[in-house]
């Protein structure tokens, strides 16, 4: 588990590096749709290139047989996943301090155990208190914030009005949406393993029928849907470079969609390369070694782990936004929330 977290931190330190850029680009002007799409379509380049030299352009193909066979899930998994993700992060950078919107996004913790329990999976109770620490902490981040720019612009509701609307709203909207496209990855890989252990104890009784979904009956309209995530039979699926590829360009339609109703300006280099610097840094390194870290737990409490490492980032967000933008100090009410959020982080390595 320590080695997990480890991995999880690592991701969370890469991945930091979103709010800060966001925030530079926010301030020099760009808009926030070339820095959410720019990112990917920087990602679906860099990450073709590392497979093309690792496996050669063959690999390219199987990936792109696999999407083809399943594309509706991977366009509903990436734009969920990555789309609309990334678009409330960089929504919300327009808005508010970089580590705000990273220490609102760790309500992400919170809302990964709301997604495992939608998805059939348990885990400690004591992991809903962990989890509520998490929530607490993101609250008086955002009220310390909402404080702070009411008493800069002498206005007594607006400013704090804008803090939640359009900087809180975006990153809790991110918060599930990260999660669920990461679930949505992990159950195909979870359905294989069934349908194989499955198949095994049908062999004796020759009753098992064929299924390109969880065997499961459903009882629930969300349980429907869920058992309507596609069985993926391949070992492809073990490499966290693939699954990332895949959501990509599943993404990929969504941006597009996207900017015809946004139709933003073009932006200016300074702007593509700080977003091709995130695509490498949080989108290549820190998603896949978040993804490969998710893989490798074997229990829903590891999971919850795992996914709890994000609380990190806040931490990374806040120094890099001091040293490099040269962000003021959190209130007391913030440095208060930010102590809450790091400390449901370590209950949750260490019950993990």
């Amino acid at each position: 588990m320590v080695r997990l977290i480890l991995l999880g931190l690592l991701a969370g330190a890469f991945f930091s590096s979103t709010f800060i850029l966001n925030e530079l680009m926010s301030a020099a002007g760009g808009h926030w749709f070339w820095s959410a799409s720019l990112r990917y379509v920087f990602m679906w380049l860099i990450l073709t290139a590392i497979i093309v030299k690792q496996h050669g352009f063959a690999r390219i193909k199987q990936l792109a047989t696999i999407f083809w066979q399943h594309w509706r899930f991977w366009c509903v998994t990436g734009s969920i996943g990555f789309g609309v993700f990334y678009t409330g992060i960089c929504y919300a950078a327009d808005h508010v301090a970089g580590w705000v919107v990273a220490a609102t996004f760790m309500f992400t913790v919170v809302a990964s155990l709301l997604v495992l329990l939608a998805f059939g999976q348990r885990f400690d109770k004591k992991f809903i208190g962990y989890a509520l620490l998490v929530f607490i902490g993101v609250v008086l981040v955002n009220v310390s914030e909402g404080l702070r720019a009411s008493a800069l612009a002498d206005i007594n509701a607006a400013p704090m009005a804008e803090v939640l609307l359009y900087g809180a709203l975006p990153a809790l909207v991110a918060a599930f949406s990260y999660p669920i496209g990461n679930q949505l990855v992990w159950q195909v890989s979870f359905n294989a393993k069934k349908i194989n252990a499955m198949q095994q104890q049908a062999s004796e009784t020759d009753t098992m029928q064929s299924s390109n979904s969880l065997a499961v009956q459903p009882q629930s309209l969300l349980q429907t849907l869920i058992a309507r995530v596609p069985t993926i039979e391949t070992p492809l699926l073990q490499n966290a470079f693939n699954k990332v590829w895949l959501m990509t360009v599943g993404s990929l339609p969504f941006w597009l969609l996207l900017g015809m109703i946004v139709r933003p300006e073009a932006p200016d280099t300074s702007q593509l390369f700080n977003t091709l610097l995130i695509a490498l840094l949080a989108g290549v390194a820190a998603t896949t070694i978040f993804l490969y870290a998710r893989e490798q737990a074997q229990t829903s409490s590891e999971v919850a782990g795992v996914d709890s490492t994000q609380a990190s980032e806040v931490v990374f967000a806040l120094i890099g936004g001091i040293l490099l933008l040269g962000n003021a100090l959190p209130s007391a009410m913030g440095l208060v929330g930010i102590a809450l959020i790091m400390l449901g982080l370590i209950l949750f390595a260490k019950d993990g």
